[in-house]
């Protein structure tokens, strides 16, 4: 058996986790912005709407997906802070 330190681990792992509520945060404020501005969408980001009235499903889930993202952006910026 060895005792081989496996100092700095933590740090790239954190580092990914940043990276990726980053990216994740991006995609959720674009498809935010998309149901806001874009009438005709891709069938999969509109699942449902049919169900409800097709404004206010766009609104709320644009409002949705914009505060999703908002939260995962400060989440990003939470996990790269400095101990």
């Amino acid at each position: 058996m060895s005792s081989v330190s496996v100092s700095g681990s933590g740090a790239g792992s954190k580092r990914a986790l940043t990276a990726v509520l980053g990216v994740l945060g991006l995609i959720a404020v674009v498809v935010g912005i998309l149901y806001f501005t874009v009438k005709g969408l891709p069938s999969f980001l509109t699942a449902g709407s049919h169900l409800h009235g097709k404004s206010t499903t766009h609104d709320l889930r644009g409002a949705v997906a914009v505060v999703v993202g908002v939260a995962l952006f400060v989440g990003a910026w939470w996990t790269s802070k400095k101990k």
